[in-house]
């Protein structure tokens, strides 16, 4: 079997006043058209690269600066105090696998501008959540983000 790179990939639960934004992907986009989903993209070398090294080897939180970049870009907003739900990867056949990292963020500032490849925005509860055409596994992580935010054990992902 022929060994291919990672693509890594972060994405934010945003929760702002017990809500949480998700965001309608354009019906151009090839991967989940139409669909729901939270803000989030990949990580490019040039995230990090252009920036001094936080020590004479290592540049240190390149996925939070990467998380960051990507909800501004994606939905016009700032976050933070951003902490980790889950992951999860995937391996398509005609493209690179990609891992996943899920995490969960509060609104810091902004207003909702989305970028193209987003069509409309919603803050929901997690009750709300339920009826909304989620790409698949998105409410689970809605539903440990939610116990994050209560103090209690989120556990691992579970359908």
């Amino acid at each position: 079997m022929e060994k291919k790179l990672f693509k890594v990939v972060i994405t934010a639960i945003v929760v702002k006043d017990g809500r949480f934004l998700i965001l309608r992907r354009s019906p151009h986009e090839k991967k989940f058209p139409g669909k729901w989903t939270v803000p989030g993209g990949k990580l490019t070398t040039a995230d990090y690269v252009g920036l001094p090294k936080d020590t004479p080897d290592y540049w240190y939180n390149v996925l939070e600066h990467t998380l960051k970049r990507e909800v501004k870009e994606e939905a016009g907003i700032g976050i933070k105090n951003i902490r980790y739900v889950t992951s999860l990867a995937d391996a398509n056949e005609n493209d690179d696998p990609s891992l996943v990292i899920s995490c969960l963020a509060d609104f810091e500032k902004g207003d909702i501008a989305l970028d193209d490849s987003m069509s409309d925005y919603a803050w929901v509860s997690l009750d709300e959540a339920k009826s909304v055409d989620l790409i698949g596994g998105i409410y689970e992580e809605l539903e440990m983000a939610e116990k994050t935010l209560r103090g209690e054990e989120r556990g691992e992902w579970k359908k």
